[in-house]
């Protein structure tokens, strides 16, 4: 067996009415690649942060490099070698990158007065070139990509001399090429040593990259295996203790039965530098899928509709007239609703309770010259939380507390009451997992049937296969391809990304 980095025996952790974690046993072995996966609420959250010092365990104990710990915050678990980069990256972005990864541990020179900046660059460049990254570290960390800030937020988790590095989604916000660079430095890092802590809902690259797994379900261990050793329907199967086949089944039939009547379409449509000579309709009743790469344009699309972003040339007709989306409340007046990707920092209003989140588009039906009707803005909560399956202690819940799943579902919730036309969905199963997913998808499969039009923005194209009607692929702003019927498969939207035909 393996030097065991992290052994964690017998772990319990208790808030008010749940009981989080019910002696857990965890461990890491040194220089692996290990996954921890389970479902929205089975514990994950918990015991990394009971790992990494944020939380202190009401039971059990835990071993660092063969020597007993008690983690009491997250300042004394960096020092002792385990560190953690987030899935929104927390580093102060208008700092440059080597101030952020030195941050809190400045070196003073000779008198002690000063900041020793040359030694700090020294370190800084050091880092990143072990990461093969040679960028100016004195630029803002805003001014850099996304995967630049995630190679720095790993620099940083080096400079700790960490032994152990959790990474929670660490790649929800970049393209392929990116992510495999990502996993490319994961694989040499692992291969010197370090041990790293996976946590996806991606099953594609838990596959792809991790050694081992653990899973969790509801507070308790389910079991830890080699990756080798299983297949998706098997994690799966583990993760929802029941047959997998239920969340895993693809749409066997191709298109509609019948066609609906068209509600919106985009001639020529043009906007910034992201999106350009747009041409494609949608009928109600209809889901269409937008598929390509980070940055086709697809995201600037569903902003467009909604009025977030003007469009510079083109037309755009509802119902056969052609309309001016300038701004939100143009698209709202239309019945247009859109649930952006981040759904943390654009789509829900964190320390607010699911109630007021679910009746904040609806305050004008809901008041009264002027007031509020807290009894109708109940009904409305309760009817929501019974007709999308939410999971809350009460309407009055802090929606910030609820699993992704059930926040996504309230922002669902929250459009659903205006009584939509067209539904505008970006991203929207992202950091989800794999049974609310299934949920997700079927409640776009049900509004699709009561004739609303969904268009869709997904990066996990198994998901675009399984729910759409058609599917548009995305390429340098433009929609180069329409998707229908048996045409619709993987190779066909790679094809029509790598630019292979129409």
């Amino acid at each position: 067996m393996n030097e065991r980095v992290v052994d964690m025996r017998g772990i319990g952790k208790t808030f008010p009415g749940v009981r989080a974690l019910d002696g857990v046993d965890f461990h890491l072995e040194r220089g692996e690649i290990h996954a921890l996966l389970g479902e929205n609420g089975a514990g994950k959250s918990t015991l990394i942060k009971v790992m990494t010092g944020m939380y202190r365990p009401d039971a059990g104990e835990m071993f660092l490099d063969g020597r007993r710990v008690v983690p009491r915050s997250v300042v004394q678990m960096q020092s002792a070698g385990i560190s953690t980069i987030y899935q929104e990256i927390n580093l102060i972005p208008h700092m440059s990158a080597c101030q952020n990864i030195v941050l809190g541990r400045e070196k003073t020179g000779r008198l002690g007065l000063f900041i020793d900046w040359h030694e700090a660059r020294k370190l800084a460049r050091s880092l990143l070139s072990r990461l093969g990254l040679d960028i100016d570290v004195d630029r803002p960390l805003n001014s850099h990509s996304t995967a630049v800030q995630q190679m720095v937020a790993i620099a940083r988790a080096l400079s700790f001399d960490s032994k152990v590095v959790v990474m929670d989604e660490p790649t929800s916000s970049l393209n392929e090429g990116e992510i495999a660079s990502l996993f490319a430095l994961i694989r040499s890092l692992r291969d010197e040593g370090v041990t790293f802590l996976f946590v996806s809902h991606k099953l594609k690259e838990v596959f792809e990259l991790c050694d081992a797994a653990t899973v969790l379900r509801d507070g308790r261990l389910v079991g830890r295996r080699p990756v080798r050793e299983l297949d998706q329907y098997a994690l799966v199967s583990m993760m929802i203790g029941r047959d997998a086949s239920s969340v895993l089944t693809r749409r066997k039939e191709f298109g509609r039965a019948d066609g609906g009547r068209m509600l919106c379409s985009l001639e020529g449509v043009a906007c910034g530098t992201k999106v350009r000579g747009l041409e494609f309709s949608i009928s109600e009743g209809e889901i269409l899928g937008l598929a390509g790469l980070l940055g086709s344009g697809r995201t600037e699309t569903l902003e467009m509709l909604f009025g977030a972003r003007a469009p510079d040339s083109g037309v755009i007709r509802v119902d056969g007239e052609e309309c001016r989306l300038a701004v939100p409340r143009d698209a709202i007046n239309r019945h247009f609703a859109f649930c952006p990707e981040d759904r943390k920092a654009d789509g829900i209003f964190p320390n607010m309770s699911v109630m007021d989140n679910m009746a904040i588009t609806s305050i004008g039906g809901l008041s009264r010259r002027g007031v509020v009707s807290h009894i109708r803005k109940l009904a409305l909560a309760r009817d929501c939380i019974d007709r999308l399956g939410i999971k809350a202690s009460s309407p009055n819940q802090t929606i910030g507390t609820m699993s992704g799943g059930n926040q996504q579902k309230a922002v669902l919730a929250r459009w659903l009451a205006t009584r939509p036309r067209l539904l505008l969905l970006d991203e929207p199963t992202r950091g989800i997992d794999v049974g609310a997913r299934k949920e997700i998808l079927d409640m776009i499969r049900s509004f699709a049937a009561e004739g609303l039009a969904v268009l869709m923005v997904s990066s996990e194209w198994d998901e675009l296969l399984q729910v759409c009607d058609r599917i548009l692929v995305y390429r340098d702003g433009r929609n180069v391809r329409s998707l229908s019927g048996r045409d619709m498969t993987e190779e066909a939207i790679i094809s029509s990304i790598a630019g292979e035909g129409r």
